[in-house]
């Protein structure tokens, strides 16, 4: 938004070298992006938000327009983590990674040692005369360690381990069994074969499903979600808590719920045998797959089974003998339920859906929390089996509230922008990849294209990297990567609150009570709602991604001077990322590339040398662990060589389903030296 026709308002990103970008609010994507010179940042610390001057002229072929800041006008870290060091008799915090560069000095009572990790609150920015000042909030532990590193990084995302008491006392209130008053005007289902897949570990199972056959032979497939609504009312302190939240968090051996585990892994729960309060969403299904007819109700069932995902694939593998005779009462449902979704995947397939084919990897802790093993896993017939039946729920329920104009908070994903389109075409045309227009279609062509290919990798990632990221909102404007007119999450309100508005307006539909202080009610905060997920999943993201990162280098920190094949996941100027077969990221930096300098080609994204390698995303390489840092999740690599015609380690990180995967990554930088004198500082 611009404030005057030379003047634009946006986010500051520090790069940090000293320069940085700004994205001007309203702008469409990375490709309106300012660059801001060093020193002409005007205090600006990254994330502020500020008024920008773009500079007279246009820019250079090739090259970003530039800009000045000429005000800050928000602060956005008024609390900073780093590692805590001592200069003679004064304390500073040297804050984590490259984006903030001013040392912080820590003024007040503390209880802070040199070497440990901590969080100050800003009290000050900083003149040209004074440095940063801040008040100590928490120590973390000691700096370098991966359980110090972790609880830093959930301070940053916001992130709360604990529940505040009145959240706690709402949820040690909620009962333990259902009692027969809750049950009137539910559609009893509890006679009816449903069962629970989900992980061997899995505590929260919030999703169940049922399949039969109707008079004309049609299958009638049934997802039965937990009503978590039923114990979290809207504005309970449990409500303001699953609110801030927004979503649980996982990573290695851990969970941080949205909901206490007294209603997550107890009521709310479809625990094998008992009853439970559900939402059911039944939908009886043509042979193509399209719905025919559909109920959305208030239920109560009780699951037969609590089936895991590696049970369900022995038992349609038929590999175990044993296994099949165990639950040969549903062996033929699940078999059923197999070839249902085949038929709803190649459905799928037909309309334009994307494959975006990923591969999974678990890190294996020991007792004590430390990462043991890496297993990659490839998903079975269960875990797509599941994947296609929510996805049928979530569309169903998506269409009905569509129809009926009710407000909900809605999963959308947009067409990639004619900025990304162009530099996806400008990437792929070398290696003689084109398209007319980013639709499903000449995407997914591209995909199929390339599959087993050696530049599989590369046509992957450049896909990925064109997509839009997925997000919530009020307005339904459907999904692209699925090729679905119409889609909400509606199958996992434990853990995500956008299902748990879903579930209170399909509530209120179901009780007519949506005409009435219920709607209105509903309708105020749904765009609220919408926002604040969006930017809680983004949070939880982070955090899941930089924390597995410090659990990895914790693992690699063990296996320093082995060997690894690998591929290239990221290009820079300042050297390649690297993806081992075992899931491992890492930087390998240009100066240990063979050949003397490089020269970095952004839109094809390659590194050239004066021999003529050339090294691209998807590059086959071996390389050697050389150093891994479990404090900041840092795993550098060096180089033995090139290995030609190593088997393909085509590797995938498991993605959202819209794609956004990160390219072109620097690596971490440390921040500036803590000043010699508070006096004297040149002004910036």
């Amino acid at each position: 938004m611009t404030k005057s026709p030379s003047t634009l308002t946006g986010i500051y990103q520090a790069a940090g070298r000293g320069f940085g970008f700004v994205t001007p609010e309203g702008a469409s994507g990375r490709e309106e992006d300012y660059f801001i010179p060093p020193r002409a940042e005007h205090g600006a610390w990254h994330g502020d938000t500020v008024s920008i001057r773009p500079d007279p002229g246009p820019a250079a072929p090739g090259e970003k327009r530039t800009a000045r800041v000429t005000a800050i006008l928000r602060r956005g870290n008024p609390t900073v983590t780093g590692s805590v060091r001592k200069h003679g008799r004064e304390i500073w915090l040297v804050p984590s990674g490259d984006k903030l560069r001013e040392p912080i000095q820590i003024v007040g009572k503390h209880r802070a040692h040199a070497e440990d990790r901590a969080a100050v609150q800003v009290t000050s920015y900083g003149t040209s005369k004074q440095p940063p000042m801040g008040v100590l909030l928490e120590v973390f532990g000691r700096d370098g360690s991966r359980e110090a590193a972790v609880e830093s990084i959930l301070f940053d995302q916001h992130i709360q381990r604990e529940f505040p008491p009145k959240a706690l006392e709402q949820a040690r209130q909620a009962p333990r069994t259902v009692p027969d008053s809750a049950l009137a005007g539910r559609l009893d289902l509890r006679e009816k074969c449903i069962i629970t897949i989900d992980g061997a570990s899995a505590k929260d199972l919030d999703d169940a499903v049922s399949l039969e056959r109707d008079e004309q032979g049609r299958p009638v497939l049934g997802v039965h979600i937990a009503d978590v609504s039923h114990y979290v009312p809207m504005g309970s302190p449990l409500d303001v808590e699953a609110w801030q939240r927004g979503t649980s968090v996982y990573f290695a051996d851990q969970v941080i719920p949205m909901l206490p585990t007294e209603l997550s892994n107890g009521i709310c729960s479809l625990n094998p045998r008992v009853d439970r309060l559900t939402l059911s969403c039944i939908m009886t299904l043509h042979p193509d797959g399209s719905v025919a007819d559909y109920t959305i109700a208030q239920s109560v069932i009780r699951t037969t089974e609590r089936m895991t995902y590696e049970d369900c694939n022995l038992l349609l593998t038929g590999s175990d003998p044993a296994l099949a005779g165990r639950y040969a009462h549903i062996l033929p449902m699940l078999r059923d339920m197999a070839s249902l979704a085949q038929v709803l995947e190649r459905r799928r397939k037909r309309r334009g859906s994307l494959d975006l084919a990923s591969r999974e990897s678990s890190i294996l802790c020991d007792e004590e929390g430390r990462p043991i093993s890496i297993q990659a896993r490839t998903p079975g017939v269960s875990e797509g089996l599941i994947e296609s039946f929510m996805l049928a729920a979530n569309e169903c329920v998506a269409a009905h509230l569509s129809r009926l104009d009710a407000p909900a908070v809605y999963r959308i994903h947009e067409k990639p922008s004619q900025e990304k389109a162009e530099a996806l075409r400008a990437l792929l045309a070398p290696l003689g990849y084109s398209f007319r227009e980013a639709d499903h279609f000449s995407l997914q062509k591209l995909l199929d294209e390339s599959r087993g290919k050696p530049e599989e990798f590369l046509v992957h990632t450049a896909v990925l990297r064109a997509l839009m990221k997925a997000r919530y909102d009020p307005q339904n404007l459907g999904h692209f990567g699925l090729a679905a007119s119409d889609y909400c999450h509606f199958t996992s309100p434990i853990r995500r609150y956008p299902d748990l508005m879903v579930h209170r307006t399909l509530t209120a539909l179901l009780e007519g009570a949506l005409a009435g202080k219920a709607g209105q009610k509903l309708s105020s905060a749904v765009p609220k709602a919408a926002k604040q997920a969006s930017e809680r999943e983004l949070a939880a993201q982070t955090a899941e991604r930089e924390i597995e990162k410090c659990y990895l280098a914790e693992f690699m920190a063990g296996h320093v001077g082995e060997t690894f094949p690998a591929a290239v996941s990221g290009v820079t100027r300042f050297g390649l990322f690297v993806l081992t077969a075992l899931g491992v990221e890492g930087f390998l930096p240009v100066e240990a590339l063979p050949g003397g300098r490089y020269a970095f080609d952004e839109s094809r994204m390659t590194l050239t040398g004066p021999g003529g390698d050339v090294f691209t995303l998807g590059t086959l390489l071996e390389v050697v662990c050389a150093s891994a840092d479990p404090g900041s999740g840092q795993i550098s690599f060096r180089l033995p060589g090139i290995v030609p015609g190593m088997p393909s380690c085509r590797i995938h990180r498991e993605q959202d389903r819209s794609g956004e995967r990160r390219v072109g990554k620097r690596p971490s930088r440390k921040a500036g030296p803590i000043p010699k004198s508070r006096k004297g500082r040149k002004k910036r």
